[in-house]
């Protein structure tokens, strides 16, 4: 048994769903300018079983952007430097963030790291004594030397 979407579910965006009048429509275009567009590579529609042109809500979306910056002044060779650069600064956010989750994960392993190096510290540490509280190594002879100083004294 077959299964059906239910009303008012989504569906993908790059689906292709409009054939060329209803993809032209949507976008405010002839037809045969969506033909155009398509031969010089700014489009690219899906084609169905029978080879019919099958445009997706992106693509009219895509279309809609062209019709704006053609408006706007701009020839074709422009959109179509305009749409490289919009994919490249995509690429490049999409490695910025790759390269920031990089970035925390190895904050994370030094954070970690100096962690555990500041707690082998506290093994190794030695009580402070002031200066002169210490004890001091003393020869023998001196030793001798005080106990007779001492012992004269008393005397």
């Amino acid at each position: 048994m077959a299964t059906r979407k239910r009303r008012g579910a989504r569906r993908d965006p790059r689906q292709g769903v409009y054939m060329i009048s209803v993809a032209a429509e949507l976008a405010g275009m002839h037809p045969q300018t969506l033909r155009l567009y398509e031969a010089r590579g700014l489009i690219t529609p899906q084609r169905s079983a029978g080879r019919t042109r099958l445009y997706s809500d992106a693509d009219v979306e895509r279309l809609r952007r062209i019709q704006e910056l053609t408006d706007m002044g701009m020839n074709l060779a422009g959109v179509e430097r305009v749409f490289e650069l919009e994919e490249e600064i995509e690429r490049l956010r999409a490695r910025l963030r790759r390269m920031e989750a990089e970035l925390a994960r190895t904050r994370e392993r030094l954070e970690a790291e100096i962690e555990r190096v500041h707690k082998s510290y506290r093994a190794e540490l030695v009580p402070y004594e002031a200066p002169g509280s210490a004890l001091i190594p003393v020869r023998r002879q001196d030793v001798r030397r005080r106990v007779e100083i001492h012992i004269e004294g008393r005397s």
